[in-house]
């Protein structure tokens, strides 16, 4: 097993400060969202050239962790046409130095027609929002595969790609052997199916064999709504979860996300405790 966290929960942008943090964590490596991470680089395409990439791996191998995932994500169905080709751009863009920076994948969500807001849209759930997602990662795949690199996609259950099924049949589709899958089990969850965690978790283990890394999230319920938590501090259970994922690979690369500055330390600890009984 290999554990990471993504750099920004840190919740830091003073590289210095991220640099220390990061030697004293008990982890492999780490997700990277470039901008939400570095003061001198922006949401904008253009960002990167090879002398900054460069500067990038060098940072990570000084703290001796890995980068697993750059996060690139854009929303596809966006209605704003420009926001769509600027997330294309930039998402192109971390393919392209990607091998440079030390990580040749680069992952997205499927989106939603509720724009900036992520959320459930019954357009959603159509042909046409899933033909657009298609052609879209068609699109990234091929780009990636002239820069030997990986796409990585991962549902949600307010997205296009809402459930296990769908995100395999938009797989299908997609037919490109370096595309992978991100698996975020509490993305497929709303008040309506948060029981069945565990099943969903069976279901994907077993429909995909590509996974490149789990997302590990906890949350509790509020208001009759989901509300996320530090990771430990909820009600899903991690015991039975991480035999799930261990048993499915031995070396899966596994993601705290959401769990942020002080939680971050007893999190790893819990996980690797647990990992260990299994």
């Amino acid at each position: 097993m290999k554990l990471a966290i993504r750099c920004h929960d840190l919740q830091e942008n003073d590289e210095s400060v991220i640099s220390d943090l990061l030697k004293t964590l008990d982890i492999e490596g780490v997700q990277l969202v470039l901008y939400k991470t570095f003061q001198d680089i922006a949401y904008l395409n253009g960002q990167l050239d090879e002398k900054k990439a460069q500067k990038i791996k060098h940072f990570f191998d000084n703290v001796s962790k890995k980068i697993f995932l750059l996060g690139a994500y854009f929303n596809p169905v966006h209605s704003n046409i420009d926001k769509v080709k600027l997330g294309i751009q930039i998402f192109k863009e971390y393919l392209k130095f990607g091998n440079l920076i030390g990580c040749n994948i680069v992952g997205s969500e499927t989106g939603s027609h509720n724009d900036d807001k992520w959320t459930y849209n019954p357009k959603n759930r159509t042909d046409e929002a899933l033909k657009i997602v298609v052609k879209t990662f068609e699109e990234l795949c091929d780009y990636a595969s002239k820069n030997k690199a990986f796409v990585a996609i991962e549902g949600a259950f307010g997205h296009v790609c809402y459930d296990v099924k769908t995100l395999k049949r938009a797989v299908d589709m997609i037919d490109r052997k370096n595309l992978k899958i991100i698996f975020d089990i509490y993305n497929y969850l709303d008040i309506s199916n948060h029981n069945d965690y565990e099943d969903i978790l069976k279901d994907g283990l077993k429909t995909f064999d590509n996974i490149h890394c789990f997302h590990l999230k906890d949350y509790i319920v509020e208001d009759n709504k989901l509300k996320q938590v530090p990771l430990g501090n909820g009600i899903m259970n991690y015991p039975k979860i991480l035999k799930l994922i261990k048993d499915y690979d031995k070396d899966a690369v596994l993601v705290l996300e959401g769990t942020t500055g002080k939680n971050i330390e007893p999190a790893v600890k819990l996980v690797r405790k647990l990992w260990g009984k299994n």
